[in-house]
This record gives structure tokens, sequence and C-alpha cells, in this order.
């Protein structure tokens, strides 16, 4: 499988990190109620299609926030962290 680093084009899969889903991206304040991170820590959704998910370039250090489709394995897309959010 290929990601396309926006800075570097298309790279093989190995030259990645993955983080997980970009629910990073929406993680509650630090003061948050309990319930609000016990939400985001414990309630996850595991959708079959469509999903965004943050990968770290390791030879150019760019957080990406890929889209792909967890049925058929097709990348869609992605940007770079500074332009995902």
């Amino acid at each position: 499988m290929h990601l396309p680093c926006p800075c570097c084009g298309p790279r093989d899969l190995r030259e990645f990190t993955h983080k997980g889903a970009d629910d990073y991206l929406r993680r509650p304040a630090p003061d948050a109620p309990p319930e609000a991170w016990d939400d985001y820590l414990h309630t996850r959704a595991n959708p079959a299609g469509r999903t965004r998910d943050l990968w770290y370039h390791d030879p150019c250090g760019t957080w990406i926030a890929v889209t792909r489709d967890t049925v058929t394995h097709a990348v869609i897309g992605a940007t770079g962290l500074e332009d995902a959010q």
C-alpha cells in the first residue's frame, strides 16, 4: 500500500507510523468533565467504509490525515495535518 505524503508524493507504507483514528484532533479540553473524557477514551466507532487516520511520515517528519476505505483498502486522499483540522 502507498500513502500520499503532501511533501514527498506517494510513498510505501513502511515509511509511515500509524497513530490511530483522527479522534485525537477532537479530544476534550484538559478541564473537561470526566464524562467527556470517559466518552473520548472508551467510546470508539469501528466503521466499515471511509475512515480518517493519522500517520507520521518518518523520513520527512510530516503528520498527515489519510482518508481511506476499510472495506476496499483504497486510499482516497491525504492532507498535511496543518490543513486537516
